[in-house]
């Protein structure tokens, strides 16, 4: 696949391809989407309220990428998140009412109320954590798929980062010990085009991240990561591989974030390229209306059943909201509880 075409916005609108692919599995992808989509929206909605008080880095516009690579996962494997990982999280099968009370600061959070927005954690789905700290998880990973090849169970793990986090020193190293060892790692760039404000053409010679892999000898797909479909199709390939031992593979999705580096905001003030213009044809490859266009047009669904696979979303993150409201708060005698690990 091109770069070039790949990061032109007015390129690549059209309804997903679903090929022979089973209706009921791209309904479940799409109903995922839907979920982080209507997640994500009340989180920004939360941040605004100043109901939530956590940086909320937000993934709208991306869950393709996600759900994309979580739907060949398990429990037994360890994926890793960075700051921006609800999206990972969900898809992954994260509880959502631990979710919003994570956002919230509730006891009843995924990390008790400690971590907040960006240190989410579902190890009982596989998700093993994630951290705000740009390529903090990288190498994490790769120990993880040391353990997962010393196991020998048939597990991978898998490290989500931004294009940012590509040049860090880190990752580099991880990608040279993932392959020199033959681990069994996934590294997903979910690439946005931006770290932080700074368009990657100000830091980068090119747009293409996966030509760090490459250098590293390390198979490497560059895809469209609002076309869950063509993600899902190069995780299944890369994964396999890894899965039966022969080393690691590395996914570059293309994608576009609607909102800003933090918050709901939509940023359009910064970077030298993203602009009102650019963000409203980025919008244009939605990948939900993308898959859900297809799915309409094959007859896999009509438009009463997509309303109301919208309805059930929006209903199950009310929900959500409310049970986490109600949630007490952590007691302040657990302030320094999970400092260090528990005597048991």
């Amino acid at each position: 696949m091109d770069i070039a075409a790949l990061i032109d916005p007015a390129r690549f609108r059209a309804p997903v391809a679903p090929g022979n692919r089973p209706g009921d599995r791209l309904i479940d992808w799409l109903r995922r989407m839907l979920l982080i989509r209507a997640a994500e929206e009340a989180i920004g909605d939360l941040v605004l309220s100043g109901e939530a008080r956590c940086p909320c880095h937000l993934a709208i516009g991306q869950e393709a990428a996600a759900v994309g690579v979580a739907c060949h996962l398990d429990a037994r494997d360890r994926a890793f998140g960075a700051h921006r990982s609800h999206a990972q999280y969900l898809a992954m099968g994260g509880d959502l009412v631990a979710l919003m009370a994570e956002v919230l600061g509730k006891a009843t959070g995924c990390s008790r109320g400690m971590g907040g927005s960006m240190h989410l954690y579902a190890g009982e789905v596989g998700f093993h954590g994630s951290v705000p700290i740009v390529a903090g998880t990288v190498p994490v990973a790769v120990g993880a798929a040391l353990a997962a090849k010393k196991d020998g169970r048939g597990a991978v793990a898998v490290a989500f980062f931004g294009d940012g986090a590509a040049e860090e020193g880190g990752v580099q190293e991880s990608l040279n010990l993932a392959r020199v060892m033959k681990l069994p790692v996934l590294f997903v760039c979910e690439n946005n085009l931006y770290a932080s404000h700074m368009d990657i053409r100000l830091r980068q010679p090119s747009e293409r991240v996966s030509r760090y892999a490459e250098a590293h000898d390390i198979p490497a797909r560059l895809v469209d990561g609002n076309d869950v479909l063509a993600v899902a199709d190069a995780a299944e390939e890369l994964i396999a591989v890894a899965r039966r031992g022969d080393g690691p593979g590395f996914l570059e999705a293309i994608t576009y974030r609607w909102r800003g580096h933090v918050g709901p905001d939509e940023n359009v003030d910064v970077g030298l390229r993203r602009s009102v213009t650019d963000l409203k044809s980025w919008k244009e490859r939605d990948p939900i209306r993308r898959l859900a266009d297809a799915l309409l047009a094959r007859g896999d669904l009509d438009q009463p059943g997509l309303s109301a696979l919208r309805a059930d979303a929006a209903g199950l993150v009310e929900a959500a909201v409310a049970e986490a409201r109600r949630a007490p708060y952590p007691h302040a005698s657990s302030l320094l509880g999970l400092v260090y690990a528990e005597a048991r």
